[in-house]
């Protein structure tokens, strides 16, 4: 999933984002309200981590820009302004959840797991297509109770199929959520990827089918 995380403090900045990146999801990092408000204008993200003190813009006012374009994707406000009249506008204006700092780390994690299950439009951690299951908490899956090993990429890659399973992604939106602004990712990398996982996928009776011109889509392969 691609998370865009607006925060100037640096050291903070630079922790969160090696927790995401560390998970599997695809981060951009901004450090002001104006690249914050040009990134969400000119990008696709499933979440906004978003701090309201900011050089430039008001973290809020990027909010109300946001919400103004009709851009659907989760907000978690990540603030030192904890004072009730901040959490309500905050709210108000669209955001999906409110933290204050100083914050627990692991309530943090849980929170994003949270939005970006909301994102997605589940309400269960756990999702099972076939003989496969996926944990989102950890981002890990198995086949009849057995882990699978998959490299980090492919995990992210199958976690987008999975949780549309069975419907078409576009070539571009998995591009998206899977490259962060300094990564170079192409159209044929993603081929590759698709290519391994249809590879370790056969032996549990799944695979990814291509949509010509268009993108992939999970699906049960035939029995043999």
């Amino acid at each position: 999933m691609r998370i865009l995380l607006v925060e100037d403090n640096e050291a903070l900045a630079d922790g969160l984002s090696a927790i995401l990146k560390g998970t599997g999801h695809a981060v951009d990092l901004v450090r002001d309200g104006a690249s914050a408000d040009a990134a969400i204008a000119s990008e696709n993200f499933d979440l906004v981590i978003l701090d309201l003190t900011l050089p430039e813009m008001d973290g809020l006012d990027v909010l109300r820009a946001m919400r103004a374009r009709k851009d659907k994707a989760s907000v978690l406000i990540l603030t030192a302004r904890g004072a009730p009249e901040e959490r309500v506008r905050g709210l108000d204006l669209g955001a999906d959840d409110y933290m204050i700092k100083p914050f627990d780390i692991s309530e943090f994690e849980a929170r994003v797991r949270m939005l970006l299950r909301r994102q997605a439009g589940l309400r269960s951690s756990a999702i099972t297509f076939g003989a496969v299951a996926l944990d989102l908490n950890s981002r890990t899956f198995s086949a009849e109770g057995a882990p699978l090993d998959i490299p980090a990429r492919e995990v992210g890659l199958l976690e987008i199929l999975f949780m549309r399973a069975g419907k078409v992604v576009a070539k571009e939106a998995i591009m998206q959520s899977l490259a962060a602004f300094d990564d170079d990712l192409s159209a044929n990398a993603i081929e590759q990827y698709v290519s391994r996982l249809r590879k370790r996928l056969a032996p549990h009776g799944l695979t990814v089918r291509t949509a010509r011109g268009i993108g992939y889509y999970l699906d049960k392969a035939p029995v043999a």
